[in-house]
């Protein structure tokens, strides 16, 4: 079961137990183990089928908790020159991050095809 999410401009394909980085939120709106809902689900799919919002899907949450209230990215070098001028400019940007991990995906209507659990089975090599 996955569903494609949009926050902040930019779509997510999110599964139940996924951790990832999204845009910032307020500095003291977010708490570890905080709860956070998106509703703006753009598609969903249960193993056997899909349901496709037009352009969101109605009545669709997504449940996340915060795992880590700010994550600081890649540090991006921004240098600038000018040939036989001596200018020289050199600063940086680190952009920040909240991570958050999928607890639940609701959508109405959407029947979740249940895969088997594999069993895996071992063989014990006699002498």
């Amino acid at each position: 079961m996955f569903a494609i999410i949009e926050d902040g401009g930019r779509q997510y394909e999110v599964t139940p137990g996924l951790e990832f980085p999204i845009d910032l939120r307020e500095k003291g709106v977010t708490e570890v183990g905080q709860k956070i809902t998106f509703d703006k689900v753009l598609l969903a799919n249960g193993g056997g089928a899909s349901i496709i919002g037009r352009p969101l899907i109605e009545g669709a949450t997504i449940t996340a908790e915060i795992v880590d209230p700010l994550v600081k990215g890649v540090k991006l070098e921004i240098g600038k020159m000018r040939r036989r001028k001596t200018y020289r400019r050199h600063t940086g940007h680190r952009q920040k991050y909240t991570e958050v991990k999928i607890l639940d995906i609701n959508i109405p209507g959407l029947h979740v095809v249940q895969k088997p659990e594999v069993v895996e089975t071992t063989t014990e090599a006699t002498a």
